[in-house]
């Protein structure tokens, strides 16, 4: 008797580490964020319960420490080899994730620690280009060097050609030159020159007759 009594409760007890084995728990679950073939960002989460418990699956995008918005919602089966179901997001750069799973009365958490996504966006993810509407820059208010350069059609029209005399100006030297010949005395100047000569030549001459006939005396 004691022995059969020891050898059930050792079955017992290898049915009841096996069942825990299979019973789904969170350690089942994990996420991962990636891009699928089209650059577009997914949410993927891989179930492998063996015991083929069904779950629900929510993921949650985290700011500050509280949901934001609900990803989406799903259902999924485990499996061995492990069941995935996937969620498009267009998740940002180093974005929190927080995935929760609930199975029947079994599991009811979160897994730990958050989902991370990558550094670095996809190609096709319109977060990687795209900057926040505060950070779009303005349209420069400089006007363009070739605005500001055009003259305007006030600026650009020639001054038409004064008409007048078509006789040629004369130089200014000329106009000085022939102004100062009108209005100065230089005729009676010359003339009264002319006369000193004269006189100072007749001088000179009755002065020379006069010395040769003192010195001939």
């Amino acid at each position: 008797m004691r022995i059969l009594g020891v050898a059930s409760a050792s079955a017992v007890l290898a049915l009841g580490l096996a069942g825990n084995a299979l019973a789904c728990n969170i350690r089942d679950f994990s996420a991962v964020a990636s891009c699928d073939d089209n650059g577009k960002g997914i949410i993927t989460v891989t179930d492998t319960d063996a015991s083929g418990k069904e779950a629900t699956v929510s993921v949650y995008l985290e700011s500050n420490g509280a949901d934001e918005k609900l990803v989406g919602t799903q259902t999924v089966t485990g499996t061995r080899e492990g069941a995935t179901v996937t969620f498009s997001e267009d998740w940002a750069p180093k974005a929190q994730y927080r995935v929760h799973i609930k199975a029947a009365d079994i599991v009811d958490e979160d897994i730990s620690p958050n989902l991370t996504a990558p550094s670095e966006a996809c190609k096709g993810s319109g977060s990687e280009t795209t900057p926040p509407a505060s950070e779009t820059p303005k349209p420069s208010e400089t006007p363009s060097p070739s605005d500001s350069a055009t003259p305007s059609p006030a600026e650009s029209t020639t001054a038409p050609a004064t008409t007048g005399d078509n006789s040629p100006s004369p130089a200014a030297g000329d106009s000085n030159l022939a102004e100062t010949g009108a209005n100065s005395n230089t005729p009676m100047i010359a003339g009264i020159a002319g006369a000193l000569v004269v006189v100072g030549g007749g001088a000179v001459f009755f002065g020379m007759r006069r010395r040769g006939a003192s010195k001939s005396n």
